[in-house]
């Protein structure tokens, strides 16, 4: 899509033929480099080793620890699944979703040494995506940026993003997405796929090849529907992808892009250790059963009302396991909340935007993106704590005259964001300047709002489905954020010793103006000019290297209704306004790589000042929708380690194995203002294992090709005094395919497993926040044995 990264690229490994070099990721996909720190010349090609093109797992000639996956690696994984899941491979990536293909975004999550995904910064050839938080508040998540298929590398900096990355998030690290280039050759590739729980996805790409004058470009297509692998209801996403490239050879290049998806997720139930328990992993919403979410929540408030309402349907018999024939009220063991009616998610977007890159001279390049991202969102639930007002308009504006225990409750986002990202890079003899200046323009109209449900056999509102005429609004804002950051970097390359260093600074500026309801409104400002960057890589020979560097960054404010610090009351707001900082962070980490042959090896340790974090504490369930607190209260420290080890025994077998290690405690102990314990000095980081190991082995000779991965942690706690925790498990994937040979029209087939051994296990904590302690429903169970079968042509 874009002809540049922004900032330091990480390396990557071209995957388009035997004679591939050892170059920056971006250069990997359209023949640039944007790295300050040059690629090592003395890194053996793939031709002179005798190999296919691969994976790079290390980052050779970096200064920080970064680590890259391609696309040859992502095209083992079963079509649509997400790349997030494809780097989980890698050390210090905690990786975590409900779904086989890491994609139902509700569940999803991920984060870096003890940094959580809001902690992050991510980018798509260099665009920012915000923290890809559930809620779009400040971009959009990567499943929706792009078809997985035209993803071309996906790089990992695990401690510290590059320095000039378009994010105002990154306090933990970056990922960065590079996007495929036009091919040069016309072609079609196409895939399709079956699978458990009646998958089946379809993608197809149009690649126009070379029209003349170096104009190429191409039309892309996915299509993917599920069935919920557990209770009832179907996922389902249409995207399109379009790219357009105008190469003027040594002058530089236009590049435009248009991307679309319109995403519809039933959700799953979030559970609690104590459901678990009494109801076992598969406990989920009843959204088959809409009479039977009527009697509970009448039964909630009314229990002579439930009992009219059962006597005149004559019994329960008809309900499914474990409601069938259960007297009135909350059968034993069961709680309203152990099962809703139903929730979704629903996401629409369109980003689309141009990149000029100009090479003015031979030593000085201009290169700058515009974009702009449209959303329209709505997660729903079908809530038991808010009843249908009398009178309370239908869809169709009609007023209701049955009206139910129940509401739809929604939260409604439209987000527009636009923005320019702009790079002048000029090379003097050994040094590498690099000037960046991003600027961008958010405005999020948020709301939350109730819709009237109908006391009938079947419901009047499809969870699915964009809803209109409300009953009432609870609250709805308009929420501006207004971006500046820029950057100085330079590299000097001295022979064996290459070093790097700059600083940026940035300011954000988040208002609020609420229009109903009774949130925080006001303004707030993150602000630091300063925040420098330095690195150095000392290379030993052709086959080891020393690298260090020391980060600092900041996580500026988000104005959204459902994010601090405009998520708490207008009181909370104003007592802290002018006292609440935005947190920062400061890493330092080093480390040696080394290789010889097949074999690459990287070590590294690192120590983090995390600083002024900001501490949200829940307040009663989620679906209840009770603003939370918000204080600093302190800091974090950790430290730890992570070893890699990749090996190529042969040309067509390969081996990966990590280890990491992360010490991550909090420092300060926090009461609220009764008194009562919030969090203790030396408790350990919520949702962060301290023990990671990981291994995969793969195999292809070009006719057949197959892998297998395991991945261990150890045990998570999701309260902040670590009184619960989830236990450690071992996930296994595997895969075997067969290519057929092109006089039979070049097909390939392939077969996937996902949680090969069926575990049974928790995977995502936190849906609904962390509490201080005692058990939460705040955990989605992971999902069992999947198998999927796949035809694809032209990959």
């Amino acid at each position: 899509m874009v002809k540049f990264l922004i900032g330091v690229a990480p390396l990557a490994l071209i995957a388009s033929g035997a004679s591939a070099q050892t170059l920056p990721a971006q250069a990997a996909v359209t023949g640039t480099t944007a790295d300050p720190v040059a690629a090592d010349p003395t890194a053996p090609t793939d031709e002179q080793a005798n190999v296919p093109a691969d994976v790079v797992v290390l980052g050779f000639g970096q200064s920080r620890q970064v680590q890259t996956i391609t696309a040859a690696d992502l095209d083992r994984l079963t079509p649509g699944t997400s790349p997030l899941k494809a780097i989980s491979k890698l050390p210090g990536v905690n990786f975590q979703s409900a779904d086989p293909f890491g994609a139902y975004e509700w569940s999803t999550r991920i984060s870096l040494r003890g940094f959580n995904q809001n902690q992050l910064g991510f980018t798509l050839d260099g665009v920012p995506l915000g923290d890809m938080s559930y809620g779009p508040t400040n971009g959009l998540h990567i499943s929706r940026a792009i078809i997985s298929e035209n993803i071309a590398s996906t790089s990992v900096a695990q401690g510290a993003g590059a320095l000039g990355t378009a994010s105002t998030s990154n306090l933990g690290g970056t990922i960065q997405f590079t996007s495929r280039a036009p091919s040069d050759t016309a072609g079609i590739a196409a895939s399709g796929t079956y699978g458990s729980n009646d998958t089946v996805r379809a993608f197809i790409r149009a690649d126009s090849g070379d029209l003349g004058g170096g104009l190429k470009g191409y039309l892309s297509y996915a299509y993917l529907t599920t069935d919920k692998w557990k209770g009832f209801g179907s996922q389902r996403q249409h995207q399109a992808n379009a790219k357009v490239v105008k190469d003027f050879g040594d002058r530089g290049s236009i590049t435009g892009f248009f991307n679309f998806s319109d995403r519809r997720e039933n959700d799953y139930q979030d559970l609690s250790l104590d459901i678990i328990k009494r109801r076992g992993y598969y406990n989920d919403n009843i959204s088959n059963n809409y009479p039977l979410a009527i009697l509970y929540a009448k039964e909630a408030t009314n229990g002579a009302a439930a009992a009219a309402y059962q006597a005149a349907r004559g019994s329960l018999n008809g309900f499914t396991a474990p409601y069938a024939g259960v007297p009135v009220g909350l059968p034993s063991g069961i709680t309203l909340d152990d099962g809703y009616y139903d929730a979704a998610g629903l996401r629409r977007d369109y980003l689309g935007g141009v990149i000029f890159d100009a090479h003015l001279t031979d030593n000085l390049s201009l290169t700058s993106t515009s974009y702009y991202h449209h959303n329209k969102g709505q997660g729903s639930w079908i809530t038991p704590y808010t009843p249908t007002m009398a009178g309370a308009p239908n869809a169709d504006g009609t007023p209701i005259t049955n009206p139910a225990p129940l509401s739809f409750r929604t939260t409604e986002y439209s987000l527009d964001r636009a923005g320019t990202i702009a790079k002048l890079g000029l090379t003097t003899g050994a040094n590498k300047l690099e000037l960046t200046g991003w600027y961008e323009s958010n405005t999020l109209h948020q709301a939350r709002r109730l819709y009237g449900m109908t006391d009938t056999a079947t419901p009047n509102h499809n969870a699915l489905d964009f809803q209109s005429n409300p009953m009432a609004t609870v609250w709805n804002g308009k929420y501006d954020t207004e971006t500046l950051q820029y950057s100085v970097g330079d590299t000097l390359d001295i022979g064996q010793l290459t070093i790097n260093g700059g600083w940026k600074g940035m300011r954000v500026r988040n208002q609020a103006n609420v229009l109903a309801g009774t949130l925080a409104r006001g303004k707030i400002k993150s602000e630091d000019w300063f925040l420098p960057q330095i690195g150095a890589v000392l290379h030993l020979g052709n086959q080891a290297e020393v690298f260090a560097s020391y980060t600092e960054n900041m996580r500026a404010f988000i104005a959204a209704a459902t994010a601090p610090p405009f998520s708490i009351s207008q009181a909370a707001f104003n007592a802290v306004a002018n006292t609440v900082r935005p947190e920062k962070s400061k890493t330092a980490e080093g480390g040696v790589r080394y290789r010889t042959g097949g074999l690459q090896l990287s070590a590294v340790g690192y120590y983090i000042d995390f600083s002024d974090r900001l501490l949200t504490y829940s307040i009663g369930t989620a679906i209840q929708g009770l603003p939370p607190t918000l204080n600093n209260v302190g800091g974090v420290e950790s430290y730890g380690a992570e070893v890699s080890a990749f090996y190529r025994l042969t040309s067509a077998f390969s081996a990966l194995a990590s280890y990491s290690y992360n010490h991550a405690t909090y420092q300060q102990t926090v009461r609220d203002g009764s008194g009562n314990l919030l969090a203790e000095k030396g408790r350990y980081v919520v949702d962060t294992p301290q023990n990671m190991v990981k291994g995969e082995l793969v195999y292809d000779d070009s006719r057949i090709f197959g892998r297998v991965g395991a991945d261990y942690m150890s045990k998570r706690y999701f309260t902040y005094l670590n009184d619960q925790s989830v236990a450690g498990r071992v996930l296994i994937d595997a895969s075997i395919g067969y290519r057929f040979p092109k006089e039979w029209g070049g097909f390939s087939i392939e077969g996937s497993v996902t949680n090969l051994t069926d575990k049974r296990y928790i995977s995502t904590i936190g849906t609904n926040g962390f509490t201080a302690s005692g058990d939460n429903q705040t955990l989605l169970a992971g999902a069992p044995r999947q198998w999927f079968v796949t035809l694809k042509k032209g990959f």
